[in-house]
């Protein structure tokens, strides 16, 4: 029998376990991407772990969130990341250079290999033919160093694709259709696999665009196929030499199977608070909007600038309207300036921001209070934008840009004018510049760090004890994201590498009394979190599991996880609980007491735990699906305690 892409990809890389889905598995991982958000986290582990110099063929150190300096915390971490990338052996790429997903695409994705990253969005990779999968810092740190990933086996979704995007609808479309499929967790435990002949009419970027929110369906990532539009790609960017073709098998077939009619599809939107919620544009034409966005690494191409231009060109943006241009990378400003494309945008009214996520993750940009955003960004989360009570709806470019010539949103198709084609840029510059080399090795090892004052050391965690007698300090419901964990956006993440100031902030627009609470608890023992379906959606940032630790939050009992957070909750050692019984859920209140007793041999002999609810004696069930190795990182107190005590047995 044939072999798909995905299962090429991973017999290519396998290392440890079979392929068989719901099995762990071991990844030799090739490349690593890591962003200054998370970044800094993932240099002070290395240092930690005492590497000498990275094993990878290629890691990336990328500067694109933290880019407003209001004070001297983000630039002093940027000189820490500069420093870390040049003792440690990897690419730096500095502020301004652009969004760490459609930078490494044009300068370091290669066919047929495997990409981690410390970003949830690093399946966007997966348009060039690769393994891309995003994942906690500690889990990329482990793979510069050498260390393979483990996952669970997924299923392989197959999406064959046909026919050809009509005027007025992009490839934001085709994943949009997916999430008004299959929702925010229909890719859980999968791959989505894209194939057919509608590929032909798909480049590399629009497939980007398509991979970047397969996150948002909860996959583990988002594969196509290595062909002829790769090729081209990668000859435009000057590295003809790094293409190879990798295409499925004639008869390779698929675990699940979908398809899609490219010829069929219309604008879609998203509306608040959910990726998910997706509807035509013809459902919400006319809603008002104060923001109109275009940009972010789920539209960083070319063409999606390029066709915003043209449809706002020799005109005027609606009044009122804050129309904002957020270019994805240095190298492709200078070519939508060369293009005149800027000129046209500017001319009509756009505010022009520099190259990075920028209002992405709240870190700017953020709408006006009680008013309607339209963004071609990944996700809409509520307060992601950085206003609290934000409402934020996802598109592509042409609705977007339809829209902010009206001040409402508004069905492109209706526009009193024909659908602007765009040509490809004339002589485009293919800029390296801001992308600084690893060092040799011998001159990495005479590098010394630098730390400014808001660099501070990880600091030491017990093992979990034999006994938990431990409060729900926190009962929330389904779908909670790991922004309404722990925002992003310019208050919090200057102080991403100083674990006491972020953990303030922990939960702040769940319960703005959740951190004083568990402060409190932790001199106690710790204390639990109840939570529904889907628990901890959305970013990698592993300071979603790590500051809750540090409050004292010792396990997490939910209906079922997101895939990236519950390795992260494993990763800093939280006990990752499902209800056996989901009614269960709802016999657990903030403040009930949970006693699990003899919890070390529980777990080593049983996937089951019981928790005693305190006061009536009754019995909790709960389990876990941890392999062997996540069982015994858990007991060490975490991933960090874990790599220390196999050191320690080496050296004896």
């Amino acid at each position: 029998m044939g072999l798909n892409v995905t299962q090429k990809l991973i017999k290519d890389h396998l290392v440890s376990g079979e392929m068989k889905p719901g099995e762990e598995i071991g990844l030799k991982i090739d490349q690593t991407l890591t962003q200054d958000a998370t970044g800094t986290m993932v240099m002070l582990e290395l240092e930690a772990m005492g590497l000498d110099y990275a094993k990878t063929e290629a890691s990336a150190q990328y500067v694109d969130h933290n880019l407003i300096q209001v004070d001297s915390k983000n630039p002093d971490d940027h000189l820490f990341l500069e420093s870390s990338a040049k003792r440690f052996g990897l690419h730096y790429s500095r502020p301004g250079n652009g969004v760490s997903h459609p930078v490494h695409m044009q300068r370091l994705a290669k066919p047929g290999k495997t990409l981690l990253g410390s970003d949830s969005h690093t399946p966007a990779n997966g348009s060039m033919g690769m393994f891309a999968m995003g994942a906690g810092g500690i889990d990329v740190a482990m793979a510069i160093a050498g260390e393979p990933i483990y996952i669970t086996m997924p299923k392989v979704f197959g999406v064959k694709l046909t026919g050809k995007l009509p005027d007025w609808v992009s490839a934001k479309d085709v994943i949009l259709e997916m999430l008004r499929r299959y929702d925010v967790k229909g890719g859980v435990g999968k791959v989505i696999e894209y194939y057919g002949p509608g590929l032909d009419n798909l480049s590399a970027m629009d497939r980007h665009v398509i991979a970047n929110m397969g996150a948002e369906l909860g996959a583990t990532t988002t594969v196509f196929p290595s062909d002829k539009e790769v090729k081209k790609f990668l000859a435009e960017q000057n590295r003809a030499d790094d293409w190879e073709e990798l295409m499925a098998d004639q008869d390779a077939t698929y675990d699940l199977h979908d398809e899609i009619n490219l010829s069929e599809l219309e604008p879609l939107v998203a509306k608040p608070t959910s990726p998910g919620n997706v509807v035509s544009v013809s459902e919400v034409a006319g809603t008002p909007i104060y923001q109109s966005y275009i940009g972010s690494s789920a539209n960083p191409g070319y063409r999606d600038f390029a066709i915003a231009a043209e449809i706002v060109k020799d005109r005027t943006i609606a009044p009122g309207l804050s129309f904002d241009i957020n270019p994805t990378s240095r190298q492709m400003l200078t070519n939508l300036v060369k293009e005149l494309h800027i000129a046209s945008l500017l001319q009509a009214g756009g505010r022009l921001h520099q190259a990075g996520c920028n209002g992405c993750i709240g870190m700017g940009q953020a709408p006006a209070s009680g008013r309607n955003s339209l963004r071609t960004t990944p996700r809409n989360f509520p307060g992601r934008s950085g206003t609290k009570e934000d409402s934020v709806f996802l598109t592509g470019p042409e609705v977007a840009a339809a829209s902010a010539l009206t001040g409402k949103i508004t069905d492109p198709r209706t526009l009193d004018f024909p659908y602007p084609k765009v040509k490809e840029a004339k002589n485009a510059t293919v800029d390296e510049g801001l992308l600084n080399a690893p060092l040799p090795i011998e001159e990495a090892r005479q590098v010394t760090l630098t730390k400014g004052a808001n660099i501070v050391s990880i600091p030491e965690m017990d093992a979990l004890p034999d006994t938990l007698e431990i409060p729900v300090l926190l009962k929330v419901g389904d779908n909670i994201s790991t922004d309404e964990i722990l925002a992003g956006g310019a208050r919090v993440l200057p102080f991403r590498s100083n674990l006491p100031e972020i953990s303030k902030f922990t939960f702040e627009s769940v319960d703005p009394t959740y951190v004083e609470r568990g402060l409190n608890s932790k001199e106690k023992g710790g204390h639990a979190i109840v939570g529904g379906y889907n628990y901890g959606q959305g970013s990698s940032r592993e300071h979603a599991a790590l500051a809750p630790r540090y409050l004292g939050l010792r396990a997490v009992l939910v209906k079922d996880f997101a895939r990236i957070h519950w390795q992260n909750l494993i990763n800093f050692g939280i006990l990752p609980l499902t209800f056996t019984d989901e009614a269960d859920y709802d016999k657990l209140a903030e403040g009930d007491v949970l006693t699990f007793n003899d919890v070390r041999n529980q777990m080593k002999q049983s996937d089951h735990l019981i928790a005693k609810l305190q006061g009536n004696g009754e019995e909790i069930k709960v389990e876990h699906a941890l392999s062997p190795r996540q069982k015994d990182i858990v007991l060490h107190g975490g991933l960090i305690n874990w790599i220390k005590a196999r050191q320690k047995q080496q050296q004896n």
